[in-house]
């Protein structure tokens, strides 16, 4: 019997959970053995969980899960250089260069696991099958203007946190706003017909702000992209890729602009082929922008877990996309998971 083992998410700031109760209890119909772990944030109580069926563990106690067990969860795990074992399945931001990627294929080597990656669980055509983009980019675009809105108090924005719905963010983002007065930025979106970039997009019509909306036709000649400063918020909503330009180069920090926010949704900063030259890290909850440039006055916010600010949300809609592939566990051979496999097996001969 295929077992899913559901980990408690242990970062910071993170209560979303890539499969809802009724999935579980989709998958538990189907044949499959579902485990899901207690926690202390996630969004959706244990106790639907317990009433879909699941088996109930521990918190954090997926290290000693059975060796069959493949085990699920989305963020990270904890840096702690053990050697992995399972099988797992969750965003491993380790195939584009990044360091601390690196260091997580090593683990999987030394203890003879597999990493299924959910970023790059893919159909036969390369659509990735399920992804956050949409919630990405409505909460990323929403704290690009919580951004804008704190430089016009000659403030840097504050900490940002959990949302119990949209609406809840909306009004209170709307409420900042006007608060202000009357005059709205603009707004430039990269990507605007994806996922991530749709999402951008609709905040920012939900807030008056006036959008300018590229994508493909529109970034296909390579750069330079002159355009970007001269709207007083660009939000990048593409992933970084190889054949990514450069949308914003390092020099743009001291060129003349009306440019003052980046919102770097697709948040990859320590990517070679990251598309935004003008910072190296990413921001926090804590501390949702990085001041790179105080005249011409530059923010960028590049929080890479938008979504979870609106957790429920985004976890249902998240898990509805990826239940199909879930599915299908039972053949790891095949389908979006033979795929992730052979990816994962291809990165890890560079080792």
């Amino acid at each position: 019997m295929t077992h899913l083992w559901v980990r408690a998410e242990q970062r910071a700031n993170e209560e979303r959970v890539g499969l809802t109760p009724e999935g579980a209890a989709q998958l538990i119909e189907a044949g499959l053995r579902v485990t899901v772990e207690q926690s202390s944030f996630r969004a959706i109580p244990i106790a639907a969980y317990r009433e879909a069926g699941c088996e109930i563990a521990a918190e954090n106690s997926w290290p000693d899960a059975p060796l069959d067990a493949i085990i699920f969860g989305l963020k990270e795990l904890p840096e702690d250089g053990t050697p992995l074992t399972h099988r797992h399945i969750l965003f491993g931001h380790a195939y584009k260069g990044q360091p601390a990627g690196q260091v997580l294929l090593k683990r999987f080597k030394a203890g003879g696991g597999t990493l299924y990656d959910l970023e790059y669980l893919v159909d036969e055509t390369g659509r990735r099958v399920a992804a956050f983009g949409y919630w990405a980019g409505f909460a990323g675009a929403a704290v690009a203007l919580k951004c804008w809105a704190a430089q016009q108090r000659d403030e840097i924005i504050g900490p940002v946190s959990t949302y119990a719905g949209s609406k809840a963010l909306l009004d209170e983002l709307s409420a900042e706003l006007n608060a202000i007065g009357a005059h709205r930025p603009t707004a430039l979106v990269i990507g605007a017909l994806g996922r991530v970039g749709t999402g951008a997009a609709d905040l920012c019509a939900a807030m008056d702000v006036t959008v300018t909306k590229w994508d493909m036709e529109e970034t296909a000649h390579g750069g330079p992209f002159p355009e970007v400063l001269d709207h007083d918020i660009f939000l990048n909503c593409i992933l970084a890729r190889p054949d990514t330009p450069v949308f914003v180069p390092a020099i743009a920090k001291t060129a003349p602009r009306r440019l003052t926010v980046i919102g770097d949704i697709a948040c990859d900063p320590d990517s070679v082929f990251s598309p935004v030259k003008v910072y190296d890290r990413t921001t926090t909850w804590d501390e949702p922008a990085l001041r790179v440039q105080d005249v011409p006055l530059l923010d960028v916010t590049a929080i890479d877990n938008l979504p979870s600010m609106l957790p429920v949300e985004s976890s249902v809609d998240y898990g509805e996309q990826l239940l199909p592939s879930l599915l299908t566990l039972g053949d790891l051979s095949r389908g979006v998971w033979g795929r992730a496999k052979a990816t994962f097996d291809e990165h890890m001969k560079g080792l």
